[in-house]
């Protein structure tokens, strides 16, 4: 996934070996370590030829022999979720700067003065989008509610199959935008086939959105997603009141994240095990109430952060032309 979409944007991509070394058990851990130390080789191979001023990392095991190998060079981790992984946690202690989505990130951390408040960087695309123009492109009624579903780049199954479970009933409220990911697509295709045509004209179903997510993302009056940390950001963008499912084997990274967005009002959580049974009552219950909707959209306007992707270049800048200053790179 991550090579594709760095491919689509005409950057030079390149592999590191990795592996996780946290709770694979010791049958894969001396794999692990081993992918690891050629990963590290790797690395210090990628920064003799790159010869970089500064490292940038935002995550993920990959990011560990990168981190090793260029230990001597300035770095900027980003933390994009509320709660860092144990990766970014081993990184940061070596970071010049630590850049965060929210200021509660800031006390997982034990040098608070490292720590900059950007926000979550968001495509500039999306901000070109409202949500007339939007509903244009999926050719969706102006006049009618919209329910964006998706499960993040790879899908949700939880998700998808209780909305399949449901969607009779929830096209008899609402149009949707469905999200699937390549996983349950051929489901979800066959699935289609069998809805009425007034059912199928109020569908719209993508195994994925690359420049249209945007159009997605503005079109509804409300998401039923994954509490990734992408969450954090594009949602506040577009004012977006969510239902928001954290995936249960993600650690508590995506429950953390769900919380925040939660206690600010802005969204309401449900267990992915309940998911089935509440996704009906909860969507009809919020789409019949726009009161309760607005004050949602209000509070996760509130959450929005402006300028964040220029406020993390401007870092990196400023540590690269730090280190011009200083003793060149050997």
């Amino acid at each position: 996934m991550e090579a594709e979409l760095v491919q689509r944007a005409g950057l030079p991509y390149t592999e590191i070996p990795a592996a996780g070394l946290h709770g694979v058990g010791w049958r894969n851990l001396p794999r692990n370590i081993s992918q690891m130390l050629r990963g590290i080789s790797r690395s210090r191979q990628i920064l003799s030829q790159f010869r970089p001023d500064v490292l940038f990392f935002t995550g993920g095991y990959v990011a560990g022999p990168m981190a090793f190998a260029g230990r001597h060079l300035p770095a900027l981790v980003y933390v994009p979720d509320i709660e860092p992984g144990l990766a970014l946690k081993s990184i940061a202690r070596f970071a010049d700067q630590i850049a965060v989505t929210t200021a509660d990130s800031t006390r997982y951390f034990n040098k608070p003065h490292k720590v900059v408040v950007t926000g979550y960087p968001t495509r500039p695309d999306l901000h070109s989008w409202d949500r007339e123009a939007a509903r244009r492109i999926f050719e969706l009624n102006t006049a009618e509610p919209v329910l964006l579903v998706t499960g993040g780049s790879k899908g949700a199954r939880s998700i998808n199959q209780a909305v399949i479970r449901n969607l009779d009933e929830l096209l008899s409220i609402t149009q949707i935008i469905h999200i699937t990911g390549q996983l349950d697509w051929p489901v979800v295709e066959t699935q289609r086939t069998a809805l009425a045509p007034v059912q199928a004209a109020r569908y719209r179903e993508y195994p994925y959105l690359h420049g249209e997510m945007g159009a997605a993302l503005a079109a509804a009056d409300l998401v039923v997603a994954r509490a990734g940390a992408s969450t954090l950001g594009e949602f506040p963008l577009f004012g977006l009141p969510a239902i928001l499912v954290p995936y249960p084997h993600a650690w508590r990274y995506q429950q953390v994240n769900a919380q925040f967005l939660v206690s600010r009002g802005a969204a309401e959580i449900v267990d992915d095990a309940r998911l089935g049974n509440q996704l009906l009552p909860m969507v009809s219950r919020l789409l019949s109430n726009p009161e309760s909707l607005h004050q949602m959209r209000k509070a996760m306007q509130t959450l929005a952060q402006s300028y964040s992707a220029e406020k993390i270049a401007r870092l990196l800048t400023a540590m690269a032309a730090s280190r011009h200053r200083g003793e060149a790179y050997a």
